[in-house]
């Protein structure tokens, strides 16, 4: 087995960290998420929960992977409470989660490389736009959903087979800058449209009767996502850091995350206003409304294939960062080299991805309550599963690692606020936090059965 990688720069660490982080949970679910729930009281209580639960359990995610060098199965098993190892079964869970989900993101992955691919092909005049596939059409061939996923999938391969430097931290590198730069021209024209001031006004305005007894539980799971956590993700990044100092990364990584996330709705809620007269609050609104409405707008197949590209490398980004916690998992338990990890692990996604992929015509037909198969496990995972998890790395890290360890690596002798910050960090975590997260798994109930209740006395 070769030596551990270990990030080249401090730049290459937060490119790809940000590049993990700002995937479809940014551009895909939060829109349509923060649309469900109303707008601006929602945005505002996401905000608050980035800065008082995102980031100290980033800071912690990344403090584990630092300490131990490894990724979350050997970093979580490597720690005991009362002598104990009882937090190995955490890491099973978190790694057999990141799986699931990157198999569902492949397929999801897949369909916005589909678009952009459609656009790409109609602005060179190879067809009429108006010949460009819809969803519905996609989601009825399973082969060419599965197709595209193993090209999804093997793109990823490909740049972690590479290793950290010279596969994530080079790739990612160079496709953030870009993914940035698409989205300030992208927004820069969604804003000129008609509809922007509505759609800003919806995004930024909070209207606090809007949040539903689920709002909690739901910006909480949002949060998780976007910022890549409980999936191991973080601790895998931070069994590659070196000198960096890990609160001042933690904060500017999700600082950057949440403006990109307040930025796609600026994106996207515009477009969808003017496409459908309502805001987005449906996950397949960004595939079956806005496609044909930006084929009505002049110069719409130019800024299509834009919009759709910059969603692809988003997605691709994350999706790397995914494959890469479950390739790093591998090698650190089995012992095997990176290049047979990859491919076993790259097999194993794409055979659980054909599920979704095959069965697209079922699923499509499939409703459970309001939402179809695809959203709702997403939402199980994201909004129940997720939330559990970040409950125990939270009493992981407080009870298991050492509190030297911790003061070590929190407190910066040239940043005097770092000794007095530590003591908060520490109650936050304890306590703020698993407080944050039972009461938005408590609600969430309290909305299931409020909700059960009243279909049936219909």
């Amino acid at each position: 087995m070769g030596k551990r990688g270990s990030w080249a720069s401090r730049l290459g660490f937060y490119l790809v960290a940000i590049g993990s982080a700002c995937g479809l949970g940014n551009l895909w679910r939060f829109p349509y998420v923060v649309g469900e729930n109303g707008g601006g009281a929602f945005v505002l209580l996401y905000v608050l929960l980035v800065l008082l639960l995102g980031i100290p359990l980033l800071v912690g995610e990344l403090m584990l992977g630092k300490s131990t060098g490894k990724s979350i199965l050997t970093a979580l098993g490597s720690l005991s409470y009362k002598g104990k190892p009882i937090f190995r079964v955490l890491g099973r869970i978190s790694v057999l989660l990141c799986l699931l989900v990157l198999s569902y993101y492949t397929v999801i992955s897949g369909w916005v490389l589909h678009f952009a691919i459609q656009f790409f092909i109609s602005a060179l005049g190879v067809h009429q736009a108006s010949e460009l596939s819809t969803l519905n059409i996609l989601l009825r061939n399973g082969i060419l959903q599965a197709g595209l996923a193993s090209v999804h999938l093997l793109f990823c391969i490909v740049v972690v087979l590479k290793g950290v430097q010279e596969g994530l931290e080079r790739f990612i590198g160079w496709t953030v800058p870009v993914f940035g730069v698409l989205v300030v021209l992208l927004v820069a024209k969604s804003l000129s449209l008609a509809s922007a001031p509505n759609a800003v006004r919806f995004l930024l305005y909070p209207d606090f009767s809007k949040l539903a007894l689920s709002s909690l539980g739901q910006a909480v799971g949002q949060v998780l996502f976007t910022l890549s956590l409980g999936f191991g993700t973080m601790v895998t990044f931070g069994s590659y850091m070196t000198h960096e100092h890990i609160p001042t990364a933690s904060f500017r990584v999700a600082t950057i995350d949440t403006i990109i996330s307040l930025v796609a709705g600026l994106l996207i809620f515009p477009i969808a206003l003017q496409a459908s007269n309502t805001p987005l609050s449906d996950s397949g609104i960004l595939f079956e409304v806005l496609p044909k409405f930006l084929l009505e707008m002049p110069g719409g197949v130019i800024f299509g294939f834009g919009f759709f590209l910059c969603l692809y490398l988003a997605s691709l980004g994350a999706s790397i960062g995914l494959l890469e916690v479950i390739v790093s998992n591998f090698v650190d338990r089995s012992r095997v080299d990176r290049g047979r990890a990859t491919w076993l692990a790259g097999f194993v996604t794409l055979v659980l991805a054909f599920i979704p992929a095959l069965s697209g015509m079922l699923m499509q037909r499939l409703k459970l309550g309001q939402r179809g198969v695809l959203e709702s496990v997403d939402s199980l995972i994201i909004n129940w599963i997720l939330p559990l998890i970040a409950l125990g790395l939270c009493f992981a890290i407080t009870a298991g690692m050492q509190q030297k360890v911790k003061e070590d690596l929190f407190v910066n002798m040239e940043k005097v606020e770092s000794e007095v910050l530590f003591s908060h960090w520490q109650w936050t975590l304890k306590w703020f936090i698993p407080s944050v997260i039972s009461l938005g798994l408590f609600l969430q109930v309290v909305h299931a059965i409020k909700l059960f209740l009243e279909i049936n006395s219909h």
